[in-house]
């Protein structure tokens, strides 16, 4: 059996990505994004079709996303930034709420968001993972607007032909009282 298989598709041209940047444990969620913005460069994103915006926190980043979604103005969106581990449990509250509110997005909208909020033990480990992790979200986020886009029904876009305006307006007909 061969089924028919959509193959990964990085070409970004013509995509308009969002992201947004958590400036708590800033110099990591920086480090993300430069390495997010070459990679996207080089999937060829255009640099004009690239929204970045910050945000304090890894707890704002799902709100700003949401707002970002309901424009409709981009392919996919990418939550960047870190949560470190601390001496409390604001960790895990962080950790666990930050990432259900992107999922929730993502759910809501339709619109796919590469989830790039690193949960770290510590410093070290998220300055060693942040470049990776920031070029691994531009990949998802073009394959995934690319892979949105393939999967969206044939017959919408014949609906969109039946409904194509005939450069007629109403007053080129007739009212039966005109007559």
């Amino acid at each position: 059996m061969k089924p028919y298989t959509l193959a990964p598709d990085l070409n970004g041209e013509g995509l308009h990505i969002g992201i947004v940047c958590a400036r708590f444990s800033e110099e990591i969620g920086f480090a993300e994004l430069e390495a997010c913005l070459q990679e996207l460069g080089e999937l060829g994103v255009d640099e004009r079709d690239i929204m970045v915006v910050t945000v304090p926190g890894a707890l704002e980043v799902g709100l700003t996303l949401a707002q970002m979604a309901e424009t409709f103005e981009f392919d996919a969106l990418i939550a960047l930034g870190a949560v470190i581990r601390g001496e409390t449990y604001h960790f895990e509250i962080v950790s666990n709420e930050s990432a259900a509110a992107i999922t929730r997005v993502a759910l809501d909208t339709n619109i796919p968001i590469a989830n790039g909020i690193l949960t770290t033990e510590n410093d070290e480990q998220a300055q060693v993972r942040a470049a990776q992790k920031g070029k691994d979200c531009a990949q998802v986020a073009v394959e995934m607007a690319n892979l949105s886009a393939a999967l969206v029904p044939e017959a919408e876009d014949d609906e969109d032909e039946d409904y194509e305006d005939d450069d007629r307006d109403d007053d080129d007909f007739e009212d039966e009282d005109d007559k």
